[in-house]
């Protein structure tokens, strides 16, 4: 009787050794997958710091390229001015000519 409660008692603990060494591995397992996880919100993290820095450029570059853009305009009209003005001379010179 105590050689069968001797084997029996030495089975359980074979089998919460068993038992505990699994759950030595799951909890490791589970350690790494806390830090992968964790690295990868860094990794987001940074990526979303890198995508607002880019928008902000982006932002500054679209302004810039607008105010270039206004002041081409505002060259362009003042040649076509200056166009208009160099005809008209032109054509004063010609009624002259011809007076």
């Amino acid at each position: 009787l105590l050689q069968k409660r001797a084997a029996k008692a030495e089975n359980s603990a074979a089998k919460l050794r068993q038992e505990n060494a699994q759950l030595q591995a799951e909890l490791r397992h589970s350690r790494l997958e806390k830090e992968e996880l964790r690295a990868g919100q860094a990794g987001l993290a940074a990526a979303k710091q890198n995508a607002e820095a880019a928008l902000q450029q982006l932002l500054r570059v679209t302004a810039s390229s607008r105010a270039s853009i206004r002041q081409l305009l505002s060259g362009a009209e003042s040649l076509q001015l200056v166009a208009d003005l160099l005809k008209s001379i032109d054509r004063i010179s010609e009624v002259s000519e011809d007076g």
